[in-house]
């Protein structure tokens, strides 16, 4: 009796594994920007590098989802992604923390950021604009290199350094030419930071623009900081620093007195 065997089969790594149908939906998702906030089928294609058809189906199964709504003769992102996304903890971190955010941007007369870290980024979680400010490259939920930015250096200064120089990359991303991109320059200037509890740049994320930050600390982690922005060479008012630090601190209390019974959303130091 004979035995007829099956060809091995080869096992898939991530590298060899085919894109799931989810990937293709997401990196669907991510075609669209701040700048194309509406886009046709094809530009959609063109952006995700999936073809037409594929594009076809991936937007008829997440209109369906509420994820992607019909905009005339194209489509952009859906109010339920908006209703997820206002479900997370940085979400309710933010609800609490835009009164004093506000306040801040009133008295300033700055811009004023809001952001959280994702492994070496930021992402921003708010955005007040100053009145007549130029053009700048933050947006809502965009991210940046932390090490360019003033709100990424406060929430990295409190991370463990020694991580850090195991695990950023050497070089680190460059924005401009002011940007640091040796990891031991920027951990020297963390240590810095975490002793005065402010975070400074100018220029490094954007030329011509500075930014001061400052970082909401809840039980040790730096769980999300706030930030000035303004044009550099000119000035922010008298104790702006102060009032900076004031902000993240006053959002730390309001979060802290909040999550009674719900502890577990924001990380504790062990």
């Amino acid at each position: 009796m004979s035995v007829t065997q099956e060809p091995p089969t080869r096992s898939r790594t991530p590298d060899t594994e085919p894109p799931s149908i989810l990937t293709k939906a997401f990196d669907l998702l991510r075609a669209f920007n701040p700048h194309q906030r509406v886009m046709t089928l094809s530009e959609l294609a063109r952006a995700s590098g999936l073809p037409k058809s594929t594009v076809h189906r991936l937007l008829a199964r997440l209109v369906e989802l509420g994820a992607v709504e019909h905009h005339r003769s194209g489509y952009k992102i859906g109010l339920g992604l908006l209703q997820l996304g206002a479900g997370t903890p940085a979400g309710y971190m933010r609800d609490l923390g835009m009164p004093h955010l506000s306040q801040l941007h009133r008295w300033s007369g700055a811009t004023v950021h809001f952001a959280v870290l994702r492994q070496f980024d930021v992402v921003y979680l708010e955005k007040l604009n100053a009145p007549g400010s130029p053009a700048g490259i933050t947006s809502v939920g965009g991210r940046l290199p932390a090490n360019c930015t003033a709100i990424g250096k406060a929430l990295l200064a409190h991370e463990n350094f020694d991580d850090l120089g195991a695990f950023l990359p050497q070089p680190l991303p460059r924005m401009t030419a002011r940007s640091v991109t040796d990891v031991d320059e920027l951990i020297d200037e963390l240590r810095r930071v975490r002793v005065t509890g402010i975070a400074r740049e100018e220029g490094e994320a954007q030329p011509g623009l500075s930014c001061v930050a400052a970082p909401v600390v809840l039980n040790g982690f730096a769980i999300g900081a706030v930030s000035l922005g303004f044009p550099t060479g000119s000035e922010l008012p008298a104790r702006a620093e102060q009032a900076l630090s004031i902000t993240a601190r006053r959002i730390a209390e309001d979060v802290d007195t909040g999550l009674a019974g719900r502890e577990h959303w924001f990380p504790r130091e062990v």
